[in-house]
């Protein structure tokens, strides 16, 4: 694995225990310019994962709140008069951050959630018409609550195409949750940690990770798998252009992480079920019968021909 890879990866296993598969998704999500939606119940150690990742990169971390009262100026900032100087100052909000944290971000409105929605697609924020550049890196986790449905406002697909990768944390081992109370005795890991990794060297590896080579035999095969959940009897909406992208830029960060400088069909596989899963949307009768996205990409990868050797032009 890359040392400086492996450096932030082990640092965020000084706090989050048995969570290495999250913390190499979220880099990934994080190297190639994504942002990553997290879907778990409470206590399992979402934020402590984002407050993990952006101390290790020393970045500017913020946390917004979402709740059914909170507006797009709470999430973007505001422009206030300031009469002294008698002119609108503007007051940057908690999206002008490194690394965001939108906690439970299904509980707030969609006019709300699409101010969010416009940093992460733009990198910018418009407040009274003018337009804000986000810092860089940019860097959104965004969770919500798969078990509580009353008064939350599910993102509309459209929205959910924004995200990277979807992905759950799940909870513990007995030995690791064992460990969890071992270390919440004493001075909690968080406090303690520091950054391994500079934000400079972030940059620097964020732009490293386009220059991976994709051979046209593995984006065959990204294509052949977008357009199979296309067709795929229980889909009624599969994976689209943007999700073939995705998959492409989440390999080249993958392979990156390995000391390779180039895709193999592996890292195609490995990430395809966290980059398509929130992409589908499923027929009512295969909801019905109990059938999952992940069932339906596993019995797609199933179907495909893995590519074994390069086209020859």
């Amino acid at each position: 694995m890359n040392p400086q890879i492996e450096r932030i990866i082990n640092n965020i296993e000084k706090v989050m225990i048995g969570k290495r598969t999250v913390a190499e998704l979220s880099l990934v999500a994080l190297l190639a310019n994504g942002h990553v939606l997290l879907e778990d119940v409470p206590g399992v150690g979402k934020t402590m994962m984002v407050r993990a990742l952006a101390k290790s990169v020393s970045a500017k971390f913020k946390r917004i709140q979402f709740t059914p009262d909170l507006l797009p100026s709470d999430v973007t900032g505001v422009s206030i008069y300031n009469p002294k100087e008698m002119e609108f100052q503007f007051r940057p909000g908690p999206i002008m951050g490194h690394i965001i944290l939108a906690d439970e971000i299904n509980r707030t409105s969609p006019k709300t959630q699409s101010a969010l929605l416009e940093g992460m697609e733009e990198s910018s924020v418009t407040v009274d018409g003018v337009t804000h550049v986000l810092e860089k890196p940019f860097f959104v986790m965004a969770t919500q609550n798969p078990i509580e449905y009353e008064g939350t406002y599910p993102l509309p697909e459209a929205q959910l195409d924004r995200f990277l990768l979807k992905m759950q944390m799940g909870y513990p081992e007995i030995d690791e949750e064992m460990e969890v109370l071992n270390r919440a005795q004493k001075t909690p890991p968080i406090e303690e940690l520091e950054s391994v990794v500079s934000l400079e060297e972030l940059k620097s590896l964020q732009l490293e990770i386009k220059n991976v080579y994709v051979d046209d035999t593995i984006k065959r095969y990204i294509v052949d798998l977008a357009q199979r959940t296309r067709t795929h009897s229980s889909v009624y909406l599969g994976a689209s252009p943007r999700g073939s992208i995705a998959l492409m830029k989440a390999a080249q960060a993958y392979a990156f992480m390995y000391n390779r400088d180039y895709v193999i069909p592996d890292d195609v596989q490995f990430l395809a079920p966290y980059v398509f899963s929130h992409r589908l949307i499923l027929k009512s009768e295969a909801k019905f019968e109990g059938i999952t996205a992940e069932e339906v990409i596993k019995s797609v990868m199933q179907r495909v021909p893995v590519p074994v050797q390069r086209l020859v032009k």
